[in-house]
């Protein structure tokens, strides 16, 4: 149980924390010094370098996950309701992080290969409305996993 609880917290936080940096951070100084070609070539990298470190977290989240409710916790029935939203908010999340990843990014990729800036641009802005979404439901779920019991 405690790998369990070790791998998930750290897949969690390379998930959640790199949006955070991503979104936070990097997104507005990236807007305020950077032209356009530059700045999708520059997105077009870190989410190159970025998603199989998600891809990775979604596996060990799910599965770190299930081992504590199946192996540790004995089941869904045996688990309070914060772990019951954490796990459909998680599922939202990783749905939404797979339609970016296979939708606006290979498009994103697309566009900077091509040097199709406006279009570059417009699956760019999908991918930020997409990160914050994901960024918000991400800093809810850790707070119901941290206090969630005791609501």
């Amino acid at each position: 149980m405690t790998l369990a609880i070790a791998l998930h917290l750290l897949a969690a936080v390379i998930w959640v924390g790199g949006m955070f940096f991503a979104y936070m951070a990097l997104r507005p100084v990236a807007g305020s010094l950077l032209e356009p070609p530059l700045r999708l070539a520059l997105w077009a990298q870190v989410f190159k370098r970025f998603f199989p470190w998600v891809w990775a977290a979604v596996v060990v989240l799910l599965a770190s996950g299930f081992w504590m409710v199946f192996a540790g916790l004995g089941g869904m029935a045996n688990v309070g309701v914060h772990v019951h939203l954490m796990l459909a908010l998680g599922i939202v999340m990783m749905l939404l992080f797979g339609h970016l990843y296979f939708g606006p990014f290979r498009r994103l990729e697309q566009a900077v290969a091509s040097e199709a800036w406006p279009d570059g641009a417009a699956n760019l802005n999908k991918i930020r409305q997409l990160v914050a979404v994901n960024l918000g439901l991400g800093l809810l779920v850790v707070v119901i996993a941290s206090a969630g019991r005791y609501l």
